[in-house]
């Protein structure tokens, strides 16, 4: 199918690489993207079975820079309740940014800079696409003058996906051998400089490449010439975060959403949750005392009808209860499968809940996540 026009959407650079291998080209958060290429369905397969690449430069990079590491610390552990203290050299971190309700504002990842790759005081940030510039107004209202958050603009994002990606980067760089899930670190992949981090959003064993924006589209060609590697969409990255039962902003968590009841503990520090010192510390506190209201659950649904974002959950006598956030027929765990949010007291694996599809019920049940057993590559100790 022949791109669509988007003239007024921002590009990423390798916006004419898409165009190129047949991308059919939608917007997502103000930018052209692939949704698929030779198909949402082939490309989640071929990720599964061996590495897919994705275009994920719209997300934020973010460079911060404070005067020295424990400065830069502080700053970021008064705005998220991550342990940052503990993070070593090329360790990686997954938390939230909160506001004073507690309220999820935006999930990203925290990496400290390996040994020797950036002056003290610096670290890097990802941020979803469509929260970056809100995200960064957010943080400066309550960061120190002397930390600076600023856009990596001129690089971009590409994840390489699938159980063969290591086997992939290994034919160009020794830095599959250091790294394991969550840890990052500089390296060169055809003399091309780029940094690595073990980590991504598919549930499988991949890597996230930061590099020049000059350089992306031969880094792309380089990766995408190996026979075990595809091109692959919005649509598949999707189906596959969702199997691996990871969320989406925006859809699984919001602004009015805490992390408690979004299921999303291990985002909050375990010294952190004792002594707080964070935006939204107090309202935290309290729902990890009296406990949630609402949780996110998974749910499977009897047969193969998808049941979509804003399908309603009821009882059984008709009486709405929750709502579904996230649902496709998922490919690999061959189910109709789906995230949403339910009271606390049903929340438990085996509760039966029924959906409602344009007025039509659709049985499911309260299911174990992730839907499909994450791959992520974890080094022996």
């Amino acid at each position: 199918m022949a791109p669509q026009a988007q003239t007024d959407l921002l590009r990423t650079a390798l916006y004419e690489r898409h165009v190129a291998v047949g991308g059919r080209i939608v917007e997502f958060g103000g930018y052209a993207l692939p949704v698929q290429y030779a198909g949402i369905v082939a490309e989640h397969n071929h990720t599964r079975q061996a590495a897919s690449l994705f275009d994920v430069s719209h997300m934020g990079q973010v460079v911060i820079t404070g005067p020295d590491h424990a400065t830069t610390i502080a700053a970021l552990e008064a705005i998220t309740p991550a342990d940052l203290v503990s993070l070593q050299p090329g360790q990686m971190r997954y938390t939230v940014l909160l506001n004073d309700q507690g309220g999820i504002e935006d999930d990203l990842i925290i990496t400290r800079p390996a040994e020797g790759q950036e002056p003290d005081g610096v670290m890097y940030m990802v941020v979803n696409a469509a929260r970056k510039h809100h995200d960064l107004e957010f943080i400066k209202t309550r960061a120190p003058a002397d930390v600076t958050f600023d856009l990596r603009d001129g690089h971009a994002l590409i994840a390489l996906q699938g159980p063969r990606a290591a086997e992939v980067l290994a034919k160009h760089s020794d830095i599959t051998e250091k790294l394991g899930f969550m840890q990052a670190g500089p390296t060169r992949i055809g003399g091309i400089v780029v940094d690595v981090s073990r980590s991504g959003y598919t549930g499988e064993d991949g890597f996230e490449l930061s590099v020049a924006n000059e350089h992306a589209p031969a880094l792309f060609d380089l990766l995408i010439a190996n026979s075990l590697v595809e091109p692959a969409g919005l649509g598949a990255r999707d189906s596959l975060r969702l199997e691996a039962g990871l969320c989406l902003y925006g859809h699984d968590m919001t602004d009015s959403v805490d992390p408690v009841s979004a299921g999303l503990l291990f985002a909050i520090g375990k010294r952190r949750r004792t002594e707080g010192g964070f935006t939204g510390a107090e309202a935290i506190m309290k729902r990890l005392a009296e406990g949630a209201d609402d949780k996110r659950v998974g749910i499977r649904f009897e047969g193969r009808q998808p049941v979509r974002e804003g399908a309603e959950l009821v009882d059984n006598s008709g009486t709405v209860i929750g709502k579904i956030t996230s649902g496709t027929f998922a490919p690999t765990a061959q189910a109709s499968i789906a995230m949403g949010y339910v009271p606390a007291e049903i929340a438990r694996e085996g509760e039966h809940v029924t959906a409602m599809v344009r007025g039509r019920p659709i049985a499911g049940t309260v299911a174990k996540m992730p839907f499909v057993p994450q791959r992520y590559y974890r080094k022996p100790a």
